[in-house]
């Protein structure tokens, strides 16, 4: 039988201080293109969105503006995933992934290339699945050029730290960051230290580039932060029964959300170049009707949600419950359709729905705005993401001392959402057992 290895003799031993300085060393560039791609997705927003209307002569951007945008983009992203190697990633319809075989160097670029025409242009997913996966094959192609005679350990490994450098304060925490990856990718055990130390590291030394470019360029964090919001108070027992509503409506949100991603996906993956830009007009299509019926902006359709998450909490006494309404609704078929059809991650679109969620629901008796954007921010993660103990962080550490007050009631709402999630989910279908043939009749002499 073979001995258990011991973690602290892997810790000890010179090969692993070698694997830690590798992390160390690699989270500078890794978070500094992070940085560079997300500055350069702000850029292109801003131009697309704002400037360029300017330029073709109009004094302000049209009602319909984001039609033509949204179809060049299913264009452009379905010939990238039709085209290059990678396919554009993982298909975010599949659910948040982490962890497994980093790819390519060739796929790094298609990963990158669709991730930047999704978030540039208006589709409603996020970076930080796309940073992940850019991390993660860069950190796996540096420690190859060094060694190429790497051990495949250390490769995951150093992957597996590019990922924890790439993402290291977009969630507003390299803790916050880090802890997603590590419950995504089921990292557990008695190697639980071994395998974390190197992504902290790198997590560690990419805020710390994260924060040093800010200073260095003036650009901002690119982090995802919520205004000072009202004192959330102590919980009371009528809260409590409002995070278990929440943790029964947030699932049937995100049920129909995913569903709707797997029925468009099966088309839209046949005929890539004609159906795409398709869903590209869907979205825009989405994003037009919510602002003519409102007078509200497209960019609460548009986009992740990350920045304008704040603005609509900043300016919650604007919203009426239609109008929250009606963004759920446009939001979530808009999200549901960019799942099928583009490339990126799901983080924030769930949240910003979670918070729009929270706030219609706050104009009930009982229900305190801040709590219950908490509740539906950790329901709805947990719906979409299937990663409860990320969702309450994503819920608590962001209202940051409101967090701890309302922690509780995000507790009950996460769990009840997670446990009626799993509830919703089909099961998969067993294959068919063969059925065996009848034995040969036994003939009996006469």
């Amino acid at each position: 039988m073979t001995a258990p290895v011991d973690p602290l003799e892997i810790l000890r031993r010179p090969a692993y201080l070698r694997l830690l300085l590798m992390s160390a060393i690699i989270g500078v560039p890794i978070s500094a293109l992070a940085y560079g791609f997300l500055k350069l997705t702000a850029v292109l927003q801003k131009w697309t969105y704002t400037q360029l209307p300017g330029q073709l002569g109009f004094d302000q951007p049209p009602w319909w503006w984001p039609i033509p945008l949204l179809t060049v983009a299913g264009l452009l992203v379905g010939l990238t995933i039709g085209h290059l190697p990678g396919r554009g990633g993982h298909s975010p319809a599949d659910g948040f992934h982490a962890g497994g075989p980093p790819p390519k160097p060739a796929e790094v670029v298609g990963i990158a290339l669709a991730a930047l025409i999704t978030l540039s242009l208006g589709a409603v997913l996020g970076p930080e699945a796309p940073l992940i996966a850019i991390g993660a094959g860069l950190g796996a192609w540096a420690v190859r050029l060094v060694n190429r005679g790497a051990p495949e350990q250390a490769v995951m490994m150093i992957a597996a730290a590019g990922s924890f450098a790439a993402i290291a304060t977009l969630l507003g925490s390299p803790l916050l960051g880090a802890f997603l990856l590590m419950e995504a990718a089921g990292v557990g055990g008695a190697l639980l230290d071994v395998v974390l130390l190197p992504g902290l590291l790198s997590a560690g030394i990419g805020a710390l580039v994260f924060v040093g470019l800010q200073h260095l360029t003036g650009f901002g964090t690119f982090s995802l932060a919520l205004p000072d919001l009202p004192a959330a108070g102590p919980p009371s027992i009528a809260q409590f029964g409002w995070a278990i509503a929440v943790g029964l409506l947030a699932p049937v949100l995100a049920t129909g959300i995913r569903r709707l991603a797997l029925l468009l996906r099966t088309p839209v993956e046949r005929h890539l170049v004609l159906l795409s830009p398709v869903v590209g007009l869907g979205i825009a299509a989405l994003a037009v009707a919510y602002s003519e019926i409102t007078g509200k902006g497209t960019a609460d359709v548009l986009f992740s949600g990350q920045d304008q998450m704040g603005p609509l909490l900043a300016n919650a006494a604007d919203y009426t419950v239609g109008t929250l309404l009606l963004v759920l609704a446009c939001k979530g078929l808009a999200y549901g359709a960019s799942l099928a059809a583009f490339r990126g991650g799901p983080v924030f679109p769930s949240m910003f729905l979670g918070a729009a969620g929270g706030m219609a629901l706050s104009h009930a008796p009982g229900l305190p705005m801040v709590a219950g954007v908490a509740m539906g921010i950790g329901a709805m993660s947990a719906a979409m993401l299937r990663l409860p103990l990320t969702a309450v962080l994503l819920a608590t550490l962001l209202l940051f001392s409101d967090g701890l007050e309302v922690m509780p009631l995000v507790i009950v709402a996460v769990v009840v959402s997670h446990v009626t999630t799993a509830r919703l989910t089909p099961r998969p279908v067993a294959p068919a057992r063969p059925v065996p043939a009848d034995p040969p009749t036994a003939r009996i002499p006469g």
